[in-house]
């Protein structure tokens, strides 16, 4: 085949074909990771089996397959990334080129937005995902205590 009809036909496989095995690969990984943690907590129950101890719950993250806590989004940290790199483009174009260092306005804007955003509605959603948080741990030290109980009286 000629170099012609090689180049696009590479461009096009990639173009298709990378975007499409990303999350293929996350996923073999993700589904590599919880099976390895399944045959360490099978191993576990046996061995408490083997030895008549009482055998532990199975985790909820080997259930669900979230094996960390999700970070929950705020518009701070990336308000604050914008801003930033809005005024070194700025500052280090204003040197080089007046116009074009205008250029660092449009980021330093949008982190504006951003922080303008987190002060007025950020700290409500924030707190309130706080409060959740702690009404959940409330609720399982409650859970806890209730079973350890129940382990206690039997």
């Amino acid at each position: 085949m000629n170099e012609e009809v090689l180049v696009p036909l590479f461009g096009m496989i990639f173009a298709i074909g990378m975007p499409l095995s990303i999350p293929i690969v996350i996923s073999v990984l993700n589904y590599r990771k919880r099976r390895q943690l399944m045959q360490l907590h099978h191993t576990e129950r046996m061995a408490a089996i083997e030895r008549g101890m009482e055998l532990p719950p199975l985790p909820i993250e080997l259930i669900d397959g979230i094996s960390t806590p999700r970070r929950r989004r705020t518009s701070l940290l990336p308000g604050l990334v914008w801003f930033f790199i809005g005024l070194a483009v700025l500052i280090s174009l204003r040197s080089l080129a007046e116009e074009e260092a205008l250029l660092g306005l449009i980021p330093t804007g949008i982190g504006l937005a951003y922080l303008i955003y987190y002060f007025v509605e950020g700290r409500k959603i924030e707190q309130r995902f706080m409060e959740s948080d702690l009404r959940a741990a409330e609720a399982r030290n409650a859970s806890n205590a209730l079973r350890t109980s129940e382990a206690a009286q039997l």
